[in-house]
């Protein structure tokens, strides 16, 4: 069956994601930062919404939930292990399950670190990841809750998926993450050509996610803690890459 996926922006810099089938007219929704530009969306497009992931608790993530259009007969997905302090679920998942989106099989991977008990949904029939605020573009979300280890082992996870995976990440913080990108990797080539190209595309009013699994294996340092140019660089030359991203994640917090 045919589908679309459409980014959403929200609030100053979050995203919400719609994805539609084409031939039922039916959407699924990836987390809410805000009600009235989905809804809008919905209308423009001509689809219902039937389902709702959310990928973890934060506010700027679930608060528009109750305004959806619909509201009463949407399905609401989130964690077990974050249901406590999600929106009430109509059904919990974890890691390892699969889930049915409007006929396409949805992969449940666990990739706490920002918050304990955050999940991204991969949907390989479409070559499409929802990290949310886990691995973003050229990033990875701050650690509110987890440790550097746990983001790590996260990373590790999205980074097994298929080189064509498309990630579709939280917020639009690419430029910023660039400017930091290129203080852990200054002569990278293709970094500095994804600078240029995510100053263009700001300049143009366009958002710069999603962004392929494979350019972020190229460009970011959150997926590169095994170079080992980027260890001696940090002065890390006989570092694990675990320590090696720990410290990437510091300089992050101070850039």
């Amino acid at each position: 069956m045919p589908y679309e996926i459409v980014t959403i922006p929200c609030l100053q810099d979050n995203y919400a994601f719609l994805i539609g089938n084409l031939e039922t007219n039916e959407a699924a929704l990836v987390d809410v930062p805000e009600a009235a530009p989905i809804n809008e969306t919905l209308r423009t497009k001509g689809w219902t919404l039937t389902k709702v992931l959310l990928t973890h608790h934060h506010a700027d993530h679930v608060d528009g939930l109750d305004g959806l259009n619909g509201r009463d007969r949407l399905i609401v997905i989130g964690a077990t292990a974050d249901a406590h302090r999600l929106p009430p679920l109509t059904q919990t998942v974890s890691e390892g399950d699969t889930i049915d989106i409007l006929g396409t099989p949805a992969n449940i991977i666990d990739v706490s670190g920002h918050t304990l008990g955050h999940i991204a949904i991969h949907l390989p029939e479409l070559d499409a990841a929802f990290t949310a605020d886990s691995l973003m573009a050229l990033g990875c979300g701050r650690l509110f809750e987890g440790t550097a280890a746990q983001m790590f082992d996260s990373m590790n996870k999205l980074n097994a998926l298929p080189d064509d995976t498309m990630l579709y990440s939280g917020h639009e913080y690419t430029a910023t993450n660039a400017r930091f990108a290129l203080t852990i990797e200054p002569d990278n080539a293709a970094l500095i050509s994804r600078r240029e190209a995510t100053k263009l595309a700001r300049a143009a009013g366009s958002p710069t996610v999603p962004s392929s699994l494979k350019r972020e294996r190229a460009t970011n340092p959150f997926l590169r803690a095994h170079i080992t140019q980027i260890a001696a660089h940090l002065g890390m030359a006989d570092a694990s890459p675990v320590d090696v991203f720990t410290e990437i994640r510091k300089r992050r917090d101070k850039f």
